[in-house]
């Protein structure tokens, strides 16, 4: 069981190629996945092009069509090519952004909050109106699930292990009934993308899953087909959207640079298209205070299983 899942897998995350970009200006690097090779070091500094992170919430396949747009808009506004590191895990982008290896990076809070003291917030995108977003229990509708409780001695999806959503929160959830993923799951794996968690869950191939609600909430907007068989059982407290953040190396003129195209998206045609694609209000600057309830999450959860 657990072969043919990591299977289904590697087809969902591999099966599309994302190779086919028609801009010039931007390179992704899917297939660099080490995490201290010498050959990707930078100068921050250096003009002559921008290094990007992005941790994977979503498949490659999903993660470049939500994002290519946006990193072109940008890349022309800057006039440098924009290379693409897509890591496969939230803490190998934590240490590029910790070696300085990249200008800037799309994390989620949970990886936010693991890294803070080594990165600047550089803004959040704001969602119908509001910087904060939900982790979802979710299992199929044909299930007599109901609750997370009801999950007991079923399979399960987490995220990432740094993941507030995808992994975090239901911990929170297994610690307050003195339980633990081993002893309260059948089985349980990790996906490393929120819409391969929901594409598994609706396809029954497991049980359940904790989502980000943004990536769940534009799927039930967009691809209606992917959630059609999804019940969502459990909704947590609110936490702070997933930031764009800098390594605290990056000079301030870059990062006023940077942060000023991000504010003013919104305010002409064309990237206030982009925006729309990916349903996005607008990008704005956020206090780290948002995160409080992150923070909060991380440390009951490190107190509580010793982690």
């Amino acid at each position: 069981m657990i072969k043919n899942i990591l299977l289904l897998i590697t087809v969902l995350v591999f099966g599309v190629s994302c190779n086919n970009s028609k801009s010039k200006r931007t390179v992704i690097d899917f297939d660099d996945n080490s995490i201290n090779s010498q050959n990707n070091n930078k100068d921050i500094n250096n003009p002559k092009a921008i290094y990007i992170a992005i941790a994977s919430m979503t498949s490659p396949k999903e993660t470049y069509k939500h994002y290519s747009e946006l990193i072109e808009y940008i890349s022309n506004k800057v006039g440098y090519p924009i290379y693409i590191k897509q890591k496969k895990t939230y803490k190998e982008v934590n240490i590029l952004l910790e070696n300085g290896e990249v200008d800037f990076a799309f994390i989620c809070s949970g990886a936010f909050v693991e890294e803070y003291k080594k990165i600047k917030l550089l803004v959040a995108p704001e969602i119908n109106h509001k910087t904060s977003y939900q982790a979802y229990i979710i299992a199929r509708k044909d299930s007599e699930i109901e609750s997370f409780k009801d999950l007991e001695h079923h399979s399960f999806a987490f995220t990432d292990p740094l993941s507030n959503t995808g992994r975090l929160y239901p911990q929170k959830l297994l610690s307050e009934m003195n339980r633990n993923d081993d002893d309260f799951f059948s089985h349980s794996i990790f996906t490393y993308g929120h819409d391969i968690s929901i594409q598994m869950v609706n396809r029954g191939i497991i049980d359940g899953a904790s989502v980000h609600s943004l990536i769940f909430d534009y799927l039930t907007l967009y691809n209606p087909e992917k959630v059609e068989n999804i019940k969502v059982v459990k909704k947590s407290h609110i936490f702070g959207n997933p930031p764009i953040v800098t390594p605290n190396s990056l000079s301030k003129e870059h990062f006023n640079e940077y942060q000023k195209i991000f504010l003013n998206l919104h305010n002409d045609s064309i990237g206030k298209s982009i925006l729309k694609k990916i349903n996005i209000d607008q990008f704005v600057v956020v206090d780290e205070k948002i995160y409080e309830s992150v923070f909060q999450l991380k440390e009951f959860v490190k107190n509580e299983t010793g982690k």
